[in-house]
């Protein structure tokens, strides 16, 4: 049995020969897979069911690509976007991270890249973050969604936890921006895309942490490593 049985993936893309290609070949892989052929029909897909995975076309009839990625993230929904661009534009690159997504592919794309790119946001859903962790004084629970200590409870998001959890496995050692963009956002083009994004999420979680948060060290030039 596949390891991606049984998980839920909406395509949202307005080329029905692309969205079929790409149902045939998520559906090898054992998850469940619906299309939608318009950004408003995405998005309303989006927010009112649980996705393991959303797929995105940036130029959609109705509603494009970015505006669903923001309004699914402004929602609350958590889960890894993969935009699909056929411009290849550095610009539209930084838009989609900024927007909420976690990788792009440009068309047209290979199948075994696309297939790559899919396995790895499906082995980060959110289903993949359970158990628990310890960083210092706080204890990370992953399936909750939150870091406790023994007198309080602070909710994360996902890319929050997925930031600790990157932390946490190195602690005391000096994490890079590029390292962070990989492992926390599933960007693998992260050595070829400039973007303040890492800063402004951890500064955020920085503040969200209280006294923890200034564990939380910026190595200037170098990255973050938790003190």
């Amino acid at each position: 049995m596949s390891e991606h049985a049984g998980m839920r993936v909406l395509i949202v893309e307005d080329e029905a020969s692309i969205r079929r290609g790409l149902s045939d070949v998520l559906r090898f892989r054992g998850c469940e897979v619906t299309g939608a052929e318009n950004g408003a029909e995405g998005l309303r897909l989006g927010v009112t069911q649980t996705w393991d995975l959303v797929v995105l076309d940036i130029m959609l009839p109705e509603l494009d690509g970015f505006s669903v990625c923001q309004q699914l993230r402004a929602a609350g929904r958590n889960m890894p976007i993969l935009m699909l661009t056929a411009k290849g534009d550095e610009d539209d690159v930084v838009r989609g991270f900024e927007s909420g997504a976690n990788d792009y592919v440009i068309k047209p794309f290979g199948v075994r890249e696309l297939s790559a790119r899919l396995d790895a946001l499906l082995r980060r859903s959110p289903k993949a973050l359970h158990g628990t962790l310890k960083l210092g004084a706080l204890e990370l629970d992953l399936e909750r969604g939150e870091a406790r200590t023994s007198t309080e409870r602070i909710e994360l998001s996902t890319r929050e936890l997925r930031i600790l959890r990157v932390l946490a496995q190195d602690s005391g050692r000096i994490i890079s921006r590029r390292t962070l963009l990989r492992e926390a956002w599933d960007m693998n083009n992260a050595g070829q895309v400039e973007t303040r994004t890492v800063d402004v999420h951890v500064a955020k979680l920085r503040k969200k942490l209280g006294i923890h948060g200034g564990q939380l060290e910026t190595v200037r030039g170098q990255g973050y490593r938790w003190r």
